[in-house]
């Protein structure tokens, strides 16, 4: 379905109008909550009604906060709206070690991969020895070649001594639409019974979210490539245009076995295919992402 992202950037009340979310600024906006994947409060003066955050966890959506510096700070998610999550919880904590390794060596080849094919997008060096990575990852990724593969990835992308670490605005690009992501992955999870914290690499006991950031990782290309063409070193700060840009990238078009369809779409039914691994399926039957561009994903009637 088209689901919407909904990004508030000037004062605002939010009041639930039966089944629409009501924005009030100098005029009243109404949209149907079953419409809305995500909405992002991104100035200091919202204000927003329990019956909202009510209606958020009722309909399945994402509610970002921003601080300060215009970043997602938090996200509000819906509570365990599935019907048999006690069971999907056994599985994800009973899970076979050896599926879940051979699971997790897959979004890591996905996601070199992925990397080869921003680099093509862009016209860069280096997307053969990214596909030789790739190639070469076995069960669990012993080697790190997802490390490695990064390390020469970001190089060629932004340039000759960046790395992720550092305090640059590119970085802080990237950060804010991989934090859109992981909301809009852990709302999936969530609705679909499944724990954001049980992860099948990421193991921190401080991380709500170590699934998300395991299914996440094929999908940051779509970031990476949307910065690298837009974003530049030079600009102070994300642009109101800039952050729904990103967003918006939740309504590109990606690759998945079942044919072209939205970010959103596909992060579904990647959760869905990653269900199936957990009750009793091979690795093989999980679903990933393959990057195709920025194109905007649109129906037709």
């Amino acid at each position: 379905m088209p689901w919407r992202s909904v990004i508030i950037s000037s004062p605002a009340k939010l009041k639930r109008d039966h089944h629409s979310l009501a924005i009030e600024q100098e005029q009243t906006a109404c949209v149907p909550f079953e419409d809305i994947a995500v909405i992002v409060l991104n100035h200091r003066e919202i204000t927003i009604t329990h019956p909202v955050l009510s209606a958020c966890g009722e309909y399945g959506i994402s509610l970002f906060a921003t601080s300060d510096t215009h970043h997602p700070s938090g996200v509000f998610l819906p509570f365990l709206t599935h019907s048999r999550a006690t069971r999907w919880m056994r599985l994800q904590l009973n899970f076979a070690r050896p599926v879940a390794k051979q699971t997790w060596a897959r979004i890591v080849r996905q996601k070199i991969s992925n990397q080869a094919i921003c680099l093509r997008l862009v016209g860069g060096d280096g997307a053969d020895q990214l596909e030789s990575y790739s190639r070469r990852v076995r069960s669990g990724d012993v080697g790190n070649l997802e490390g490695q593969a990064a390390a020469f990835y970001f190089v060629q992308l932004f340039g000759k001594g960046f790395h992720r670490e550092q305090a640059r605005f590119i970085n802080a690009a990237l950060n804010y639409g991989y934090a859109v992501l992981r909301g809009a992955i852990a709302r999936g999870l969530v609705a679909h019974g499944l724990l954001p914290s049980i992860g099948l690499f990421h193991a921190s006991e401080q991380n709500a979210f170590n699934l998300a950031d395991d299914v996440i990782e094929p999908f940051r290309p779509i970031v990476d490539l949307f910065v690298s063409r837009h974003i530049t070193s030079d600009i102070d700060e994300l642009r109101s245009e800039d952050k729904v840009q990103l967003v918006g990238l939740l309504n590109v078009d990606v690759g998945m076995p079942r044919g072209k369809m939205s970010v959103l779409s596909a992060i579904e039914q990647t959760i869905v295919s990653l269900a199936r691994v957990y009750d009793g399926g091979s690795e093989t039957f999980i679903e990933l992402p393959v990057l195709l561009g920025l194109e905007q994903h649109y129906l037709e009637y």
